[in-house]
C-alpha cells in the first residue's frame, strides 16, 4: 500500500491550515463544504470508501454529508457520542454559531445530514479495516484516532495538538464545550502506547519527532492551562498570538494559519469551562 498522503484542502484559500489524509481507499478528516472542491481535485478519479473522522468539529467533518451526498455508499466511521449530531447537524450547529457568528457560511459552508445508514459506530479500540481506534478524549469527548498498521503512523486529529510548519511550534487547541485535561493528559499516553512511527495531524502534518511531540504536548496543556486560570478570554487571545509570533519566524502566513486553525479569541473559553466545571465537582 502506498504511503499515506496529506491532502491540504486550503480551507477558504489558505495553505497548511486543514490536511486531509489519504489512506488507501479511506480519508481522514476530510474538512469542511468549502474545501471539498479541492480534496476532489487532488483525488482525481480516486473514489474512497470510507471517511475516518477523528471527531465532528467543522473543520474536520463539515463535508462528510456532502461526500456522502456525491457517492452514496461511502461509509463515515465516527465516535458514538458524535454520530447523532451528524445524524442531525442541528445542535452542532447551533453550538458553532455561537462560536462564529455571521462567518459560518464563509468558513462552513453546508453541513449536511449524515444517512444512519452510512454511519459505522465507534468506541474506541476496535481494529478497523488496517487501523486500530482508540478512544481520545480531552479536546472533544467524542474524539478518536487511528493507527495505521501498515506504516506505523497514528491520525490523531487534535489530540496532538497544532503545529504548523515552519517551524512548526506546538500549540494546543482548546475551544470550548469539551476540554478536558486529565482525560486529554491520558489520551496523550494513550497514543503513545502505539509507539507510532509519526504523528498526522490535520493542523498541520505528518510529525517524526514523536516522543519529543508527546512530551511538548503534555507541557503545553499544563503551562497554557494554568494561563487560563490567571488571564481572561482578551488577555489569553493576546498571550497565544505572541507566542504565534514569536515562533513564526517572521512568517505572515505562519502565524495567519495558525490563528485560522485553532482561532485565538476562543481558546480561553474552553479552559475556562474546564475549571469552572471542575471546581463545581469539589
Amino acid at each position: 500500500m502506498p504511503e499515506p498522503r496529506p491532502i491540504d484542502v486550503h480551507h477558504v484559500g489558505r495553505e497548511k491550515v486543514i490536511c486531509c489524509w489519504q489512506v488507501g481507499d479511506a480519508l481522514v478528516d476530510p474538512g469542511p463544504a468549502p474545501s471539498v472542491g479541492t480534496l476532489l481535485e487532488a483525488l482525481g478519479d480516486e473514489r474512497p470508501a470510507r471517511l475516518l473522522l477523528t471527531h465532528i468539529h467543522l473543520d474536520h467533518a463539515g463535508a462528510a454529508g456532502v461526500l456522502v451526498r456525491r457517492w452514496p455508499d461511502l461509509e463515515v466511521c465516527v465516535h458514538e457520542r458524535g454520530a447523532p449530531h451528524l445524524a442531525d447537524p442541528t445542535k452542532l450547529l447551533a453550538s458553532a454559531r455561537q462560536l462564529y457568528g455571521d462567518d459560518m457560511e464563509r468558513l462552513w459552508g453546508e453541513v449536511a445530514p449524515v444517512p444512519q445508514r452510512n454511519l459505522r459506530v465507534l468506541q474506541g479500540g476496535e481494529e478497523l479495516d488496517g487501523f486500530e481506534v482508540a478512544y481520545t478524549p480531552g479536546h472533544a469527548w467524542h474524539h478518536v484516532a487511528y493507527r495505521h498498521a501498515a506504516s506505523g503512523w497514528a491520525f490523531t486529529g487534535d489530540v496532538t495538538g497544532v503545529r504548523i510548519p515552519p517551524p512548526g511550534h506546538l500549540l494546543p487547541p482548546t475551544p470550548p464545550p469539551d476540554i478536558d485535561l486529565e482525560a486529554w493528559h491520558r489520551s496523550l499516553d494513550a497514543v503513545a502506547a502505539w509507539e507510532p512511527a509519526a504523528l498526522c495531524l490535520t493542523h498541520f502534518g505528518a510529525w517524526t519527532d514523536v516522543a519529543d511531540h508527546l512530551a511538548g504536548m503534555h507541557e503545553a496543556l499544563d503551562r497554557w492551562g494554568a494561563r487560563a486560570r490567571d488571564l481572561d478570554a482578551e488577555a489569553y487571545a493576546e498571550a497565544v498570538v505572541a507566542e504565534m509570533r514569536e515562533h513564526g519566524e517572521g512568517r505572515v502566513d505562519t502565524v495567519e494559519s495558525y490563528m485560522q486553525a485553532m482561532p485565538p479569541d476562543q481558546q480561553q473559553l474552553g479552559l475556562a469551562r474546564y475549571w469552572r466545571k471542575r471546581a463545581e465537582r469539589a
